[in-house]
């Protein structure tokens, strides 16, 4: 319903194709195996034409399959803030109906991500509850292509580690990288450089 002040309801939709690679990949076992999962959502989100060049999952540490997954939406969805890791921040903790993906006596959580987040999907990832963040490609790979990454600073990723999510980088870096040529050759929207 819509009233003068706007409407009261957003609705965040995945594309059925994103659960189908999600539900019919192969079990991730290794760190290499689920950020290949993030950059296949990634890859098929550009080809389909369907968002920006980013793909994410939530995997319960050690888990095989995704707890949920996200790929951009920001163009589709007219929504700045649905990044793909929020996106599947969002659908992890709708999943497992809480606020919090940290809970005592729950497994811990990983977000798998095509890129190293932006500002606000680092601050995303630290009041989610995750306990770990595991990037393909770098910032500067996101900036070369024109996308404004927002206010990242060293002493961003050592805040965060202090809280006891861990970091880990450039995990199949090349892989997720050309992601970013294939959207340039599709002629993809930069939608706030």
């Amino acid at each position: 319903m819509k009233s003068s002040i706007g409407p009261d309801l957003v609705e965040i939709r995945l594309p059925d194709w994103a659960l189908g690679i999600a539900g019919s990949a192969s079990p991730c076992r290794t760190d290499e195996e689920r950020m290949r999962l993030a950059v296949a959502l990634s890859r098929e989100n550009v080809v389909r034409g369907s968002g920006g060049p980013f793909g994410a999952a939530v995997f319960a540490a050690g888990g095989e399959r995704p707890l949920a997954v996200g790929v951009n939406a920001v163009e589709r969805l007219d929504n700045a803030v649905l990044h793909a890791e929020v996106v599947a921040l969002m659908l992890a903790q709708a999943a497992i109906g809480s606020y919090t993906l940290r809970r005592d006596g729950g497994p811990d959580y990983e977000l798998f991500t095509s890129c190293v987040p932006c500002a606000m999907c680092l601050g995303a990832a630290l009041w989610s509850g995750v306990t770990r963040i595991v990037c393909g490609a770098a910032r500067e790979d996101a900036m070369e292509l024109g996308f404004d990454e927002g206010p990242v600073f060293p002493s961003s990723y050592l805040y965060l580690e202090e809280r006891g999510i861990r970091i880990d980088l450039d995990v199949l870096r090349d892989e997720a990288r050309d992601v970013f040529a294939l959207y340039r050759r599709h002629g993809g929207l930069v939608y706030n450089g």
